[in-house]
């Protein structure tokens, strides 16, 4: 197999890891104002990703890092012709960490509700327009002779862009309502199964359209059977959600993922960025890619850095895999524990941050260990927070 393939597989593994990890911290964002029904309800569902929304960013860095050493012309094309949405998802991104981290450095509540929006706001917005993006890379645009983009704005604004928004959307959000079952205990974990069955549904009448429409136009037989994949694990997944076995549900919501990015990058290879223009001009794994050089000495790395990373981070979802409900967030002050509560460093009386581990606590009743992600064990997150 040549470099340049490898390398194409490569960062659709990094971006199949980045949707499926960010997917559901997107999906616990928009879930704040949907499913949360008050401030100790937001906090819960905020301390879930609490360790971890920030690790599964790195994926990201890493995509997007491999894309410009791997295929520069793909890299410069792509970021050039997609400059405003790719700039505002940046600003979403930077306004989201942001807010995870000042929300609990005051006690009113106008300034953690205006936080606590920015991050409804700027997870929807992200969710959103990676589907548009993606949808766009595999229709693909206006590239002229010189594999430079030709467009405008609204070139990337058709009903088919739209509608693959419309899909990661729904999708990313399902994932986060699968998410917060497996997470969470009482009634905020009932009402996330309830949500994550409507959730359901409408993203699999959304894929059956957007699946069928990139098989018809740009598909083969190894995109159908992936296609085909993302579709029974979809159904699988409200299943198991069903069941209340919200672990094999949220492995399969996973899958679903996974198996609808393979579609998307086995529709386009071994194009990168078809021409609308002329076919002729599309950027290919060959035309678009670095010195085999320079892949040689990617491969190395990646292959040792690679395992380092996912050990890393399967170890912090392990130590944080327990589940947590609304009685582990102090209720006396409503920016966090009074003065002197349990689980707030240093008796200051402010929340510890979405960040905040918190001390041992107890095993949470109805944390089953039968579920895939296991909940037993490990300590809750943002506990006293």
């Amino acid at each position: 197999m040549e470099l340049t393939t490898v390398w194409f597989i490569l960062i659709a593994v990094l971006w199949t890891g980045y949707f499926f990890l960010e997917g559901f911290d997107f999906g616990i964002g928009v879930l704040t104002r949907t499913l949360a029904r008050d401030r100790r309800e937001r906090r819960v569902l905020i301390n879930t990703i609490g360790p971890v929304w920030d690790g599964n960013e790195v994926w990201l860095l890493t995509a997007a890092g491999a894309t410009f050493a791997a295929f520069p012309e793909w890299y410069a094309t792509l970021f050039s012709g997609f400059y405003l949405p790719l700039l505002l998802i940046l600003v979403c991104l930077i306004v989201r960490g942001v807010a995870f981290e000042y929300r609990s450095k005051r006690p009113e509540e106008r300034w953690q509700r205006t936080w606590e929006t920015a991050i409804f706001w700027t997870s929807l917005l992200p969710a959103f327009l990676w589907g548009v993006a993606f949808a766009n890379i595999v229709r693909g645009v206006p590239i002229d002779a010189d594999k430079e983009f030709a467009g405008t704005l609204l070139d990337l604004l058709t009903p088919y862009a739209l509608l693959g928004g419309a899909l990661t959307l729904t999708l990313f959000t399902f994932h986060g309502a699968v998410f917060a079952a497996l997470k969470t205990v009482g009634e905020i974990r009932d009402r996330a199964r309830r949500h994550a069955a409507v959730l359901g549904l409408v993203t699999a009448g959304l894929a059956v359209v957007f699946l069928a429409w990139t098989q018809v136009a740009h598909g083969d037989t190894a995109s159908l059977v992936t296609a085909v994949l993302a579709a029974v694990a979809l159904l699988a997944a409200l299943a198991a959600n069903h069941a209340a076995r919200e672990g094999w549900s949220f492995a399969l919501s996973g899958v679903t993922i996974a198996a609808a990015v393979a579609t998307l990058f086995l529709a386009l290879f071994p194009d990168v960025m078809p021409s609308t223009l002329d076919p002729a001009w599309s950027l290919t794994t060959e035309n678009a890619a670095a010195t085999d050089y320079t892949l040689t000495i990617m491969t190395w790395v990646a292959g040792f850095a690679t395992p380092v990373v996912l050990l890393y981070q399967s170890w912090t979802y392990w130590v944080f895999r327990k589940r947590i409900g609304v009685q582990h967030i102090a209720p006396d002050h409503p920016g966090g524990g009074a003065p002197g509560t349990p689980g707030t460093p240093g008796g200051s009386g402010g929340d510890a941050g979405p960040d905040a581990d918190g001390p041992d606590g107890p095993d949470v009743p109805g944390a089953s260990g039968d579920d895939l992600a296991g909940a037993g064990g490990g300590r809750p997150q943002g506990a006293g927070s």
